[in-house]
């Protein structure tokens, strides 16, 4: 037994190799290009400007979809999933929050990661200020913090503005456990001004940015204590153009229109002073769609503004509950009694996402807009909007139009899945090659996410008249029985020809799926095998070919395509077609069998030369199939080596079909195999002196390479041709299973694609290991017993890689270090159009127009009056943007640092003063100043609080407070009495006594209003005190724990 091992390990380190072999620095396999949705969509992001939708993934990708066809795949430092994800419009950058609050910017135009900055603080929410590096971003505390991105460092500075929780509310006392920032809306045309903080708990503040204090407040448990409700936000948009009403979504599937002021001036100012006081307003009204019956909590609210009556709310339902109706359409009508109108969309799968984005097809005069979708399997769904809009506005009608219909979106006339595909790069035939422009290429297959391009048939390229003329070429193989040829010169795949002859006499499409192909450019043979045994032989005509009838519809239902096809002849084998080889000058082809058939044509007849079964172990499906020529006893003989499902080598003898081997070599715990090759163990170029006869290149090869699942094995081809398993060099794979393996580069290296992504680069004969890299997204499975494929990859013999992923995406990786195989690749990812005329009159990104008609969508505020005509800022926008650097970079409250010490020394002594007490009216400041009077605000809040707990302490009475006009000796006691606790003199004769009476009495005067706050304030002063030791007590804690 020892020896054997001895003997067994000796042979795996059999010297020699292959000199001329690629070397590690010669390759780097990468991925070039990806085409298609990518998996794992979890949101959505448009750029109306630029008309380019990205689309975030759950490991960290971004794909990016611009006009003409363009596309790019960023990759995020970290595989995680995006929270959020916004364009800064009008610019090229892109801002990424992933789910670690890591904030990525992303220089589209340049496609790569301009910065990272990490915030320390759970996200909630977020959103840029456009037209401006400004972002706003809310955390699960209830702050409210102002960032901004530098373009000169490209690095995000963090203001000195914020917004804490406390200021927004100004309550204090509030619980904190649901004070998350949900949603921060700047209000349309006021959005350097203004903007509405929606937080957790369903309280809403619309927040006055120069003045740093909030102006209106709704919303909040308060109003829901009534009912012993629990709701919590989950979704919200503005209703409207001009910010006077939005639209929040609840967990319990309830859905509020709440009123919000538009126009702020000092009257409305002291209006909302008293909203601050306790006095909060109800929804203006409840949308009833049927998501609170089934308790669906709403995921996204979007609202689209449209002339007359067109404007729509769209809706969906979380994707994580089952409902009938997750995405619905509603327009909201003011004159009748129903109130809305609405469209469920039955979308095929829950969704995770919606937008509305442009079509890319500029041939049309009239504006197409689709309503996209994305559901939870990462498909995606088009709907015609315009469709949406007239079924809205004439369902009520006698005639109503029929029902928008979805579109999946998938891979240009990908009608039936790809089962099979071949790919040649460096055409040998190829005499002159055509190169196109970018743009005109572009136009020649549909935009992705163009609605009606899915409703046409595609066509194959303009005068088509030689296969010679394309660089590269891809071949693929349908379930449907389709063969179509490619153009592969560019990232864009443009079709050359499409036809589905199955006979002389049969031009319709089969429906069997395909599943072996071979292609012979030089002896114009095209042999593809089907799932019913049928083997095809296309032999094509002499190019160049007649340019008159050469489109090829690909829906293949007439008689065309007969000026290239010269001849097709079947043959029929038993079982499934699996695998084709063709001999050397393709004078015969080999055919294998799911049931264990070794079928040999010649193709002079064709006739069948001879069949064999071969009977192995463990499964008999033939796999692969190769022609060689091998020394056996000192005679070159010409092989038939034959790879079984279950990693079994058998050896036939070429002319006859003898078998060789009378026992299989095969491995001690068989996998499937993936891969036969021969070999030669110095090199490809091989010892033979002959030329080659009619089965083979008269090369004789000396190892066999076989490739399973789960190991590559390199065997001594005389030893197998014997029937005797000699392993010169092997490879077992430990932490994945590999679902493709070719040979390159002159079979001197070789190539394995693994269910994980993961690409290596292993030399030849030695299987050494030069490269290796994981293809982020790409996701494979091997195939299923009786089923057809997921995916289909193929390569050529240059290495590179065409893996397409069903019919959703395509990535193309190339392995040779260098290599550029493409042209037009730098167009093709170019998503950012840098020559894009902006146009100057665009101040706002919501369309603001006269509102015309009292109703639901004219009123503001609850007893404010109806405006006819939006009154304009003041001053323009672009001065007011101006303006917000100044503000930003002025600290208008204290850090969360300085306001926790000063909470500690307030509790422990608090020295008041009767002067303290300054309750004087709003006086006219200048200019620039406001941030002192929040500040002096905020100090005479805090100092108030105190006076009233210690008023508490002396035991004052804790009933509410009556400020009532009395006569001049009541008031005279009631001042005596206050001088007498604090111990002033009750004789009137001291100035300062008399300064401090007087002073009460204005005070007393200007208390009046309040009575409810006071007692509010006294009742809670114990509960602020305990909340101030929890918080004592927390800090103390973190001290220790630090």
């Amino acid at each position: 037994m020892f020896v054997k091992k001895l003997v067994e390990k000796a042979s795996l380190k059999k010297p020699g190799g292959n000199p001329d072999g690629l070397k590690s620095d010669e390759v780097d396999p990468r991925l070039i290009y990806h085409y298609g949705l990518p998996t794992g969509c979890n949101l959505l992001a448009y750029d109306p400007i630029q008309k380019i939708l990205a689309m975030p993934t759950i490991d960290g990708r971004i794909k990016l979809f611009g006009q003409d066809n363009t596309q790019v795949v960023l990759e995020s430092p970290e595989a995680v999933p995006s929270k959020f994800l916004q364009f800064i419009h009008t610019q090229k950058f892109l801002i990424n929050i992933n789910a670690n609050n890591h904030i990525e910017v992303w220089d589209v135009e340049m496609k790569s990661l301009a910065h990272v900055h990490v915030y320390n603080e759970e996200i909630t929410s977020f959103t840029v200020l456009q037209r401006t590096f400004y972002m706003y971003v809310g955390d699960s505390f209830g702050n409210v913090s102002v960032l901004k991105f530098d373009t000169e460092t490209s690095n995000i500075t963090q203001m000195k503005y914020r917004i804490p929780f406390h200021a927004s509310h100004g309550n204090s006392t509030e619980d904190l456990s649901d004070s998350a920032v949900m949603y921060i809306l700047p209000q349309p045309a006021a959005e350097s001004k203004r903007i509405l903080i929606i937080y957790k708990n369903g309280f809403v503040t619309l927040w006055s940015i120069q003045d740093s204090k909030p102006v209106f407040t709704t919303g909040g448990p308060l109003i829901y204590s009534q009912n012993h409700d629990t709701k919590k936000v989950t979704a919200a948009c503005w209703a409207c153009p001009f910010g006077s009403k939005v639209v929040i979504g609840y967990n319990n599937g309830e859905i509020l229109m709440w009123s919000i002021p538009h126009s702020i001036d000092s009257k409305t100012e002291l209006a909302a002073d008293k909203e601050l006081s306790g006095i909060q307003s109800g929804p203006l009204l409840k949308l009833n769609l049927g998501y609170k019956i089934d308790k669906t909590p709403i995921g996204k609210l979007k609202w689209a503004y449209a002339e007359g009556k067109a404007s729509r709310l769209y809706v969906l339902g979380a994707s994580d509950y089952s409902s009938a109706n997750l995405l619905q359409v509603v327009i909201i009508n003011e004159q009748i009694e129903s109130r809305t109108t609405k469209l469920g969309i039955a979308s095929p799968e829950p969704c995770v996402d919606f937008e509305i984005v442009s079509s890319y097809n500029e041939q049309n005069k009239h504006k197409e807009d689709c309503f996209l979708v994305a559901g939870k399997s990462g498909h995606v769904y088009l709907y015609d909007d315009y469709s949406i809009e007239k079924y809205l506005l004439q369902s009520q009608s006698r005639s109503p139009p029929s029902l928008p219909k979805e579109v999946k979106v998938r891979l240009p006339y990908a009608d039936s899945c790809i089962t099979v595909a071949k790919f040649i790069t460096d055409n040998p035939c190829m005499i002159s090659s055509a190169d196109e422009e970018y743009a005109l290429l572009s136009k020649k297959i549909p935009a992705l996410f163009s609605y009606e391009a899915k409703q046409k048939d595609g066509s194959s390229s303009a005068g088509f008249s030689s296969f010679s003329n394309f660089k590269n070429i891809y071949i693929t193989g349908h379930s449907n029985g389709a063969i179509n040829f490619w153009d592969a010169s560019s990232p864009l795949l443009i079709p050359i020809v499409s036809f589905n002859q199955q006979s002389e006499d049969d031009h319709s499409l089969s429906g069997v799926p395909l599943t072996a192909l071979c292609y012979d450019m030089e002896a114009r043979l095209l042999i593809s095998g089907d799932q019913s045994g049928t083997v095809r032989i296309f032999k094509f005509k002499p190019e160049p070919y007649a340019t008159e009838n050469s489109f090829l519809s690909l829906q293949g239902s007439s008689k065309k395509g007969s000026n290239i096809v010269q001849s097709v002849k079947l043959l029929k084998v038993n079982g499934a077609v699996l695998s084709v080889i063709s001999s050397h000058g393709a004078k015969y082809i080999a055919v294998g069998s799911d049931q264990g058939y070794v079928s040999v044509v010649d193709m002079a007849g064709p006739t069948l030369l001879y069949e064999r079964h071969i009977a192995s172990e463990l499964s008999t499906a033939v796999i692969s199939l190769q022609f060689g020529m091998c020394s056996l006893h000192g005679f070159e003989k010409s092989v038939l080596v034959v790879a079984t499902k279950d990693s079994s080598a058998w050896a036939l003898e070429s002319e006859t079909g003898n078998i060789l081997n009378t026992a299989a070599v095969h491995p001690k715990k068989p996998s499937k195999a993936l891969l036969i090759q021969l070999l030669d163990e110095h090199g490809t170029s091989g010892r033979g002196s002959r030329g080659g006869n009619s089965f083979d290149d008269g090369i004789v090869k000396d190892l066999l390479l076989l490739c399973s699942e789960k190991a590559v094995y390199v065997y001594s081809l005389p030893h197998v041709v014997q029937g005797v398993k000699k392993v010169c060099y092997k490879k077992k794979f430990n932490s994945s299973i590999c679902c493709w393996a070719s040979t390159c580069c002159s079979d001197t290296s070789l190539v394995l694609v693994f269910t994980n992504g993961k690409i290596e680069i292993r030399s030849l004969p030695e299987l050494s290991l030069l490269k290796a890299t994981s293809i982020r997204g790409l996701a494979l499975s091997t195939s299923k017993p009786n089923s057809l494929p997921d995916s289909s990859v193929c390569a050529s013999q240059n290495g590179d890689i065409i893996m397409v992923n069903g019919d959703q995406e395509v990535f193309i990786v190339s392995v040779l270090l260098q290599r550029e195989f493409f042209r037009h690749l730098d167009l093709a990812t170019q998503v950012y159009n840098k020559d894009l005329i902006i146009s100057q009159g665009i101040q706002s990104d919501h369309i603001i127009q006269k509102e015309k008609k009292k109703g639901i969508f004219s009123s503001m505020i609850k007893g404010s009056k109806p405006k006819h005509e939006l009154e304009t800022e003041p001053e323009s926008a672009r001065e007011s943007f101006e303006e917000l650097s100044t503000v930003f970079s002025v600290a208008n409250f204290p850090s969360e640092t300085e306001t926790r010490e000063h909470l500690f020394t307030d509790q422990d002594e608090v020295e008041l003063d009767i002067d303290d007490i300054d309750i004087d009216g709003p006086e006219e400041k200048p200019k620039g100043k406001t941030m002192m009077a929040a500040l002096n605000k905020q100090k005479l809040t805090s100092k108030f609080n105190a006076f009233k707990g210690k008023l508490k302490e002396m035991n004052v009475k804790k009933e509410k407070v009556q400020v009532k006009e009395e006569p001049q000796d009541e008031k005279t006691g009631s001042v005596d009495q206050i001088k007498k606790k604090y111990g002033f003199s009750m004789t009137s004769e001291t100035s300062a006594a008399k300064m401090a009476q007087n002073k009460l009495s204005d005070n007393i005067r200007k208390l009046k209003g309040i009575n409810l706050r006071t007692a509010e304030m006294q009742d809670n002063a114990q509960t602020f005190s305990s909340m101030a030791k929890e918080m004592l007590r927390t800090a103390e804690n973190d001290r220790r724990t630090s």
